[in-house]
């Protein structure tokens, strides 16, 4: 993951942003890339539903295709990232999710907006940082990397690019199981790690541990305090040469004395042999700190370096989601208009009903306000009560024989469809009660359209029409049983009533399609003329 600070990092230009918007996993609003980091790409992007900058690093599974048995691998990788994902340290970057498909693996992190360790050397004089500087930045990435190896997680990446600075000064690591991914995946010739700081054993294929960590940060430590990588090479045989062969004394001389507490534990922990090297990470974070020098002085120093640091491909800060279709831009607003439309319509509707029974006039809007905050606190409630009220009303002016057959006729599928839609699907409750506010039965299908998915838009269009249909017509009828009953089946006779049903039914399943397709302002009118029009 780089920052986006990170002069590798690409922008997208203004008009991509004020284009439609590129949404990553369907959530994440593309804001930036970058093409050569580690074992794949890192996106900076804008998280829609949080309303937050995240980094994705994202990494090809090139053997999703093969045949040869490397699904096992890809497997376990994904576990072991799924595991990574798991680690809670101050100095590790927080994963927030984790995805895959049969293309891409997405680890979805952190933003650090500052610098990597690998930036910061390119910016000071001579590309090295003083002894108090390495310390801290040892000792920090030392208890990260104890923290995973606690935790049953090797990094197997260790390199300055991996290593974050927030504005704070404080470090961050980056990538955990990304290495194991990359190399299970069979992504380039990394075998699980980066030429010039992967160990021997890693190297070579062999069974890894602890000490592997330790080695690479042995290596980034050199780095740090002497301006080169000692291992560096064009390929991974190279290296491993180069580590047989060991590093440079002669080198080390010019900033710290080899033999001194410091000198000694570096030089173990590069070791071509693994059980030359310290035991624990902690072990050789203390003991190549001891005469390197004062670890607060070195945040200290650190922070200021950082604090004169001028990025200079930076991504605007005050972007805040700008481009992105209002449903993303504002995720309160459709809850909102759902409450409100919920307690709007059903409260309304269940006015008209109770105005048919000889009740106070405090104790009818005390009843209206009550299903009013009913539908806005839970929406499903609104549908309900206006069905109860119905009933009410049916039963007051018929028999106790035709309101009770008419009412369970009636009842019986509305219930069907409340349990199963209507408490789940909140968006729902519009679509039955607006119909019998405004006493036209297909005009619930558009509410279904815009709100609902395909087949519950198609049912529910089909249940509100009816109880639209059966309300205007009980209305009309004073709520009389036997007079509601005649008109219904007259009406059901009629071609024309079951070509509206039908067509009601049809219209909102088309528009929730087309809505459906791609969230999106354009979609969602659209689908609402393709609902009118049907």
């Amino acid at each position: 993951m780089l920052s986006a600070n990170s002069t590798s990092v690409q922008p997208l230009d203004s008009g991509v942003l004020l284009g439609k918007p590129e949404l990553v996993l369907g959530r994440y609003r593309l804001m930036s890339t970058n093409e050569t980091g580690g074992f794949g790409n890192v996106l900076t992007c804008w998280d829609t539903r949080l309303q937050r900058r995240v980094a994705i690093k994202r990494i090809p599974l090139v053997n999703s295709y093969d045949t040869s048995g490397s699904a096992s691998t890809i497997s376990e990788a994904l576990t072991e990232a799924r595991t990574a994902s798991l680690l809670a340290h101050p100095n590790i970057v927080s994963v927030y999710d984790f995805e895959y498909d049969s293309s891409w693996a997405y680890l979805v992190m952190e933003f650090v907006d500052c610098l990597t360790l690998s930036d910061l050397l390119m910016r000071v004089e001579g590309g090295t940082l003083t002894g108090d500087e390495c310390a801290y930045v040892a000792c920090c990435i030392a208890d990260a990397l104890s923290f995973a190896h606690e935790n049953g997680v090797l990094h197997l990446d260790i390199k300055p690019s991996n290593i974050l600075f927030d504005h704070a000064g404080n470090v961050k690591i980056c990538d955990f199981g990304m290495a194991t991914l990359a190399s299970a995946t069979g992504y380039g010739d990394a075998r699980g790690g980066t030429v010039g700081y992967m160990s021997p054993e890693q190297i070579r294929g062999d069974m890894v541990d602890e000490r592997s960590d330790i080695f690479s940060l042995a290596v980034l430590v050199w780095q740090a305090l002497t301006g080169s990588n000692p291992f560096e090479a064009d390929t991974a045989e190279h290296s491993l040469m180069l580590i047989e062969r060991g590093p440079s004394i002669s080198q080390l001389k010019r900033f710290l004395d080899p033999n001194c507490v410091s000198g000694r534990a570096l030089l173990h922990a590069l070791s071509p042999n693994p059980a030359m090297r310290p035991s624990t990470i902690i072990e050789f974070a203390s003991e190549v700190a001891y005469d390197l020098g004062n670890v607060a002085d070195g945040h200290d120093s650190i922070q200021n370096l950082l604090l004169q640091a001028t990025p200079q491909d930076k991504v605007e800060e005050t972007w805040e989601g700008e481009g992105l279709p209002t449903y993303f831009r504002y995720p309160w607003a459709r809850p909102l208009i759902e409450r409100l439309t919920a307690g709007v319509s059903s409260a309304f509707s269940s006015l008209l009903c109770l105005n048919f029974l000889y009740l106070a006039n405090s104790t009818v809007w005390i009843s209206v306000c009550t299903i009013f905050l009913a539908a806005v606190l839970f929406p499903p409630l609104g549908s309900l009560l206006l069905i109860i009220s119905m009933s009410i009303s049916l039963l007051a002016y018929s028999t106790v024989l035709e309101g009770i057959l008419l009412s369970l006729t009636a009842c019986i599928p509305l219930a069907i469809w409340w349990i199963r839609i209507g408490v789940r699907e909140h968006s729902s409750t519009p679509a039955l009660a607006i119909p019998c506010c405004i006493g036209i039965p297909t005009a619930g299908a558009g509410w279904a359209a815009a709100f609902l998915k395909p087949l519950h838009a198609l049912v529910t269009s089909l249940v509100s029409w009816t109880l639209g249909m059966t309300f205007y017509i009980s209305l009309h009828m004073g709520f009389t049983a036997s007079a509601v009953n005649s008109e219904l089946l007259w009406m059901f006779s009629l071609k024309s009533t079951w070509i509206s049903l039908a067509s009601s039914g049809l219209a909102a399943f088309i528009g929730s399609l087309i809505t459906n397709a791609r969230k999106s302002t354009t979609c969602a009118v659209l689908g609402q003329i393709a609902c009118a029009a049907i």
